[in-house]
């Protein structure tokens, strides 16, 4: 995401909070491939009834702040907002094998409208 975008984060699924871990490190520009490992983030689990859901919120050069509301055990809604990211950022979200991407590298997404991965049911 580039300064000029909106940084509101929303679950990609229906899911349960089952872990988060907050890491202190750099605030490299976001886009680096290396940012994924060194920059400071949130990684959050969520439990969902097609297995678990990794994704992590990643500040950037200019990130000050990440914010992140749930809670663990908090269950949340596919499209609820659940965080931010101030400024420059990146967000990295791990689908399960079973899942069919809806978009690539280099598509533009909107929060809560765009589809990002077609998860099948009881997978």
């Amino acid at each position: 995401m580039s300064v000029f975008n909106c940084h509101v984060n929303r679950a990609p699924t229906d899911g349960r909070v089952c872990d988060y871990v907050y890491v202190r490190g750099r605030k490299a520009a976001a886009f680096n491939e290396k940012a994924s490992l060194g920059n400071e983030q949130n990684r959050i689990t969520l439990a969902t009834p097609g297995g678990d859901l990794v994704f992590k919120q990643i500040a950037g050069a200019l990130a000050r702040r990440i914010v992140f509301y749930p809670r663990l055990g908090t269950a949340v809604r596919r499209g609820e907002r659940i965080g931010m990211i101030k400024f420059g950022s990146r967000v990295d979200l791990f689908i399960p094998d079973a899942a069919s991407p809806l978009v690539g590298a280099g598509d533009k997404v909107k929060a809560g409208r765009t589809g990002v991965a077609r998860w099948p049911r009881g997978a």
